[in-house]
Formats: C-alpha cells, structure tokens, sequence
C-alpha cells in the first residue's frame, strides 16, 4: 500500500515527546525500562503498529506494563502521535525505526511479548524476507525476546498467514494457539483489541487469522 506523504510530518515526529528520537535511544541496549520508563516492569512492544489504536488501547488498559511502538511511516506515526496528544499516557512510547534493525534497539532477552498486526504482506516471492512473520524476521525476535515470551500475529491476509505458519517450525518456533477465524472463537477474543485494519477487514466478513507463538 502505498502511503500519502504528510508535509511537516517529519518536523512534528522529530519534536513529539512521545516519539524517541535516535539520539535518545537508550545508551546500550537492554536499558528500556530504566532510561525511559524509570521502572522494571515487564516490556510489550508492537512492530509496524501503524496509527497506533492497538497499542495505545492495550497501553490505557494495561498501566502496570511498558510498550513501545514501532512505525517506519512519518506520515501513519504523525496519528498515533495526535492520540498521545488528547490523552498521553506514561506507559507508552513510539519510535520511527525499520524494523530490521530491532536488534540495535533492544537488548538480548529485554521484550517480553512482541506484537504483529496486519502486516505489509510483500506478496512478491522475493521479498519473502522482508515479511515480519519470517523466518529472517523470526531470528531477529529470538534475540530480543525472553526465553519464556511470545508472538502474537493477526492478519486477513491467508497467504501471509500460511506463510507465517510454515516458516514456524524451520525457524525454531511452535504454536500455542492457531484460529483461522479468530472472531467466531469465543476463548480467544475474551480481552481482544483490534486495530483499524482489523475493524474494517472484520466488519466486511474477512475471517481474520492469528498465532500465539513461542520457542
């Protein structure tokens, strides 16, 4: 999907007190919790958060975790921002980063569950490693994760999905829980938050399809 260029999206993210710039990341990996949240609580971060309504939901019902979202797109980052904006919460912050580069921002074993939504499919066989439910992806994750933490993956898209399921077991992981149709399974949607996306695809009857893995 190509995306529309926001003028001055850039200028607002680079001086948000929401967004991390890159010259205040924290000193060294492995300090999150302590440079920027001032506490040792546990870390959820979401990759490719897009405007933000996922994670800014989970962070205003869950005060007593950290998350941070990630976003490489100024122009979907500048919504979430504007959310922050209405009613910031303490808990949570944003950075524009590629996700490729995760393992510069985080420390070994420093997440303790990591989310993917609705992710770019890169439909293209080429660009097979580019996707976030990857094999390639999934070794980056294995880095930054906790030994006992998970991934939890939702999307409409059943190619990505069968995807994302066959690159499980040749990257190490298995699933705890599958559904191809996760708004008709009652135990998984118990404390379900949606995203937009999910919102729209859901509300024209996509099934939408989602993982919970772990190593």
């Amino acid at each position: 999907m190509r995306l529309r260029n926001i003028t001055g999206s850039r200028e607002v993210i680079a001086e948000s007190p929401y967004v991390v710039p890159e010259e205040k990341l924290p000193s060294c990996p492995g300090t999150w919790k302590h440079e920027l949240f001032g506490n040792d609580r546990e870390l959820f971060i979401e990759i490719g958060m897009g405007k933000g309504k996922f994670i800014y939901q989970m962070a205003k019902t869950h005060p007593e975790i950290n998350f941070v979202g990630i976003e490489k797109y100024s122009s979907v980052l500048l919504r979430a921002i504007q959310k922050m904006e209405e009613e910031p919460l303490p808990n949570l912050k944003f950075i524009r980063m590629d996700a490729e580069d995760i393992c510069q921002v985080f420390g070994e074993q420093e997440v303790d569950r990591i989310y993917l939504n609705f992710s770019d499919p890169w439909p293209k066989d080429r660009h097979a490693k580019r996707r976030l439910p990857s094999r390639q992806f999934l070794a980056r994750y294995d880095g930054i994760l906790k030994k006992d933490g998970i991934i939890e993956f939702k999307t409409d898209n059943r190619d990505l999905f069968d995807f994302a399921l066959e690159e499980l077991e040749p990257a190490g992981w298995k699933a705890e829980e599958v559904t191809f149709d996760l708004h008709h399974d009652e135990r998984l949607m118990e404390g379900n938050v949606m995203t937009e996306y999910e919102e729209k695809f859901s509300s024209i009857g996509n099934p939408i399809c989602k993982y919970i893995i772990y190593r």
